[in-house]
């Protein structure tokens, strides 16, 4: 077995932005995966035009029960109009009311359901990593062994520093660095009930740490510190805007089009990349 790198586009389906973003980083070979909100606004947008022009992407089903309308009658997750209000912290405290669990695996259900009616899935993650809270993390590996997909998302990041001042005085690190910790500890939680479903996941994720400032050089840097032969899986929320909107999704769709990266990627760090499809072994 080799290192193996999966870049993975979160949010699609949740705009046209991101749905182009998709289209294009797939394009261009170093994006290889995606994972899909059942509950976005242009979900049948990925659905009719990205997919079919991405024939080998590898599609996941990405859990959204913190922003957008529910599929569901949910009243636990939603506010009244039915869009969900609960921030992590509340979700964390939910999850230990069985009431709260039932509504959650029923929208996971519903949300799994649309997808699979419509696309081949092959990963499941979630919105903003709801999923890891381990109650809830339980309940998307039964649900994943009973939808027959077979890869789950973990959340265990290595710790790293890119040599750029800059990005650790942004006022995004310090959380960013407190989710890590919080991450971490929900994986070692979390990795007994994947071998308890038999599921597949990842050694290592590369995008808690720098959130909101992903770009060529913290995923190049995350890269370089994992020396093992392992499973890396990186998320982007790249964006393809139709104006220049020099915000982090759009530096993360820039990422998608770097041949020097995808080049440096697998001939200076030695990594394959591939997708939530590769064969073991």
């Amino acid at each position: 077995m080799s290192k193996r790198f999966i870049l993975n586009a979160d949010d699609f389906g949740m705009s046209v932005a991101y749905n182009d973003a998709v289209l294009e980083g797939y394009a261009k070979g170093i994006l290889k995966s995606a994972s899909i909100c059942a509950n976005g606004e242009y979900f049948d947008d990925a659905v009719k035009r990205v997919i079919p022009n991405a024939e080998n992407l590898s599609v996941g089903v990405h859990l959204n029960i913190i922003e957008g309308k529910s599929l569901t009658n949910c009243p636990l997750l939603t506010d009244k109009g039915g869009t969900f209000s609960n921030g992590y912290i509340s979700m964390i405290l939910k999850s230990y009311n069985k009431d709260f669990l039932v509504q959650v695996e029923n929208e996971f259900r519903a949300q799994i359901e649309r997808a699979k009616d419509n696309i081949r899935i092959d990963h499941i993650d979630s919105h903003v990593h709801t999923h890891a809270i381990p109650n809830i993390f339980r309940i998307t590996a039964k649900l994943a062994k009973e939808y027959n997909i077979p890869y789950i998302r973990t959340q265990y990041e290595k710790f790293y520093i890119v040599p750029y001042l800059h990005k650790h005085l942004n006022m995004k690190y310090p959380p960013n660095i407190l989710k890590i910790i919080l991450l971490n500890t929900f994986t070692m939680l979390n990795r007994p009930v994947v071998k308890e479903y038999g599921l597949r996941t990842n050694d290592y994720l590369i995008g808690v740490g720098y959130t909101g400032m992903m770009d060529d050089i913290t995923l190049y840097g995350g890269l370089k510190a994992i020396q093992k032969v392992s499973v890396t899986e990186a998320l982007i929320h790249p964006c393809k805007y139709q104006e220049i909107i020099n915000d982090s999704h759009h530096y993360e769709y820039l990422l998608t089009q770097n041949d020097k990266l995808k080049s440096d990627i697998t001939n200076n760090l030695g990594f394959d990349i591939t997708n939530h499809s590769f064969e073991e072994g």
